[in-house]
């Protein structure tokens, strides 16, 4: 069973198509797929040479040949679940949302329109028209001197 979280370095032991090594941190291995004896199938995070995440595959490697890698060391611009922020650091605070003294709020509603203020009534003649009467959709237009 190949642990969640471990960090391994694949190299051609562990499947041909590692001519090149490369380093990966295990997310699961998928037992769900049936596969030769000997094999499985993992999905994994490739690892630069920092360590950082590059990219997410899905592998298919031999267990007996992944060679498991040295842990790379905490580095202080990681985010790690056990770490306190620095006193005085907003981080947590909900420092994003502004404070409730500039948050403008405005009791009255703003104005009604006329425009979609009520239910299209279809016409006799097949076009729908609004609370007013007026063609639905259709632009109306003031004519001078009528």
């Amino acid at each position: 069973m190949i642990a969640p979280g471990e960090e391994y370095v694949l190299t051609r032991a562990a499947s041909p198509q590692f001519a090149k090594p490369i380093t990966v941190r295990v997310i699961r291995e998928r037992t769900d797929r049936r596969t030769y004896h000997g094999w499985t199938w993992i999905e994994a995070y490739q690892l630069d040479g920092r360590g950082d995440a590059t990219e997410r595959r899905e592998l298919y490697v031999m267990p007996a040949g992944l060679i498991r890698a040295r842990p790379t060391p905490a580095r202080d611009d990681r985010v790690r679940p056990d770490a306190t922020p620095p006193p005085g650091s907003r981080v947590g605070l909900g420092s994003a949302v502004p404070p409730a003294s500039r948050v403008r709020h405005d009791p009255t509603p703003p104005p009604a329109s006329r425009v979609g203020s009520g239910p299209a009534v279809p016409s006799a003649g097949g076009v729908e028209s609004g609370p007013t009467g007026t063609p639905v959709g259709v632009p109306t237009r003031r004519v001078p001197g009528r």
